[in-house]
């Protein structure tokens, strides 16, 4: 029996079950409903368009393996009126970048907005370049804001005859106000009588608490109530007569409300992150860990021939096998609180790699009370 404990990763041993006195599980945080909401009506869009970096130091596209890049060039210049027939363009300074942009609600014309600068071609660094006005359009096609100005890198790319040294990424970059905004979206937010209010975390406990506040503040102030939850990410308010949309949206989105989310724990296998909400529970479980290390190495011999003999030099194989076990702990973890369950976690004295194998097999075992996103 002892054996077959130790073979197994996890072994549920019993369920805590909270009693009806103690209260909720799942202890909620206040915050603002501006904080927790957006309206429908005031969403961000997002823009893109296809331009040139100028200006580097030898970093740019490699007109061979980037043509696109060469035309480009030559319609730049044609229409600036520089005629480009004939020869061929040899600039290593230059490259073919995508810009995106977001455009956030309710701006004006001539509003400046950051933009973001991505390479397309083969082009190492954009250290130094300047993006060249660039037309930035939203889906429907139309050109909404143009992008110019000089690129901030982050990243640096350094070469030399036998080693390169990258931090960073050089060939992403941004300009800081670096797009005017030359049209604006339309939008009938003034006309609005229903604000339509989108939990950016949907949760049905949230979204009727949304409701029963602003209903609350609604029956002081106007008499009646106004809001209704329509589904876990969704609450509809109906603005009472005499009042602007965006007064009565300043009204409410500085109520506070009682919030509630799922548990969840969220792990990123490739660079070994875990992050565990307040909510999360762990049942009472024994978690034996314990790592195999097996070593091959291969030492061939030469093995030489007797003096004065017709033998031939041969190699002779030779592998040494080490096998190490580190000593497997086995510790009993219990978590009705987020803080004892990260000390049940350490007193394993393992990596965080080992307790992401470790939450996802009390996961299977039916222990962890949270959602597990790996990601």
């Amino acid at each position: 029996m002892i054996a077959r404990l130790l073979s197994i990763l996890v072994v549920s041993l019993s369920l805590v079950v909270p009693s009806a006195a103690g209260g909720d599980l799942n202890s909620g945080m206040r915050a603002h409903i501006k904080d927790i909401a957006m309206l429908q009506s005031g969403r961000d869009n997002q823009l893109v368009g296809y331009g040139l970096v100028i200006g580097l130091n030898g970093s740019g596209d490699s007109l061979r393996n980037a043509p696109f890049t060469e035309q480009s060039i030559r319609a730049m210049l044609e229409n600036l009126g520089v005629a480009t027939e004939g020869g061929r363009a040899r600039a290593r300074n230059v490259a073919a970048v995508i810009v995106t942009a977001t455009l956030p609600p309710f701006v004006e014309t001539g509003t400046r907005i950051d933009v973001s600068v991505a390479s397309m071609g083969d082009s190492t660094s954009l250290q130094g370049g300047v993006l060249v006005m660039t037309p930035l359009k939203a889906a429907n096609g139309d050109i909404y804001a143009v992008a110019q100005g000089p690129v901030s890198v982050s990243g640096f790319n350094a070469q030399g005859a036998a080693q390169t040294i990258t931090q960073g990424v050089p060939t992403t970059g941004r300009v800081p106000n670096g797009a005017i905004v030359e049209r604006k979206i339309p939008d009938s937010f003034g006309n609005l009588d229903t604000l339509v209010l989108q939990l950016r975390n949907p949760d049905f406990s949230t979204a009727v608490s949304v409701a029963d506040t602003i209903n609350a503040y609604a029956k002081r102030r106007y008499g009646r109530n106004v809001a209704s939850e329509k589904d876990a990410r969704t609450v509809q308010v109906k603005k009472p007569s005499g009042v602007s949309p965006a007064r009565f949206w300043a009204e409410l989105e500085g109520l506070v409300v009682e919030t509630d989310t799922p548990a969840r724990v969220v792990i990123d296998e490739r660079s070994g992150t875990i992050v565990m909400g307040e909510n999360v529970k762990i049942a009472r479980v024994a978690v034996s860990h314990g790592a195999l290390t097996v070593r091959i190495n291969e030492m061939p011999r030469a093995v030489q021939p007797e003096a004065f003999s017709f033998g031939e030099t041969v190699i002779e194989p030779s592998t040494d096998i080490q096998v190490d076990q580190d000593d497997a702990n086995m510790a009993i973890i219990e978590g009705p609180n987020l803080n004892e369950l990260v000390d049940g976690l350490n007193r394993l004295g393992v990596k965080p790699d080992g307790i992401i194998s470790i939450l996802q097999g009390i996961k299977t075992a039916g222990a962890l009370q949270a959602d597990l996103v790996v990601q």
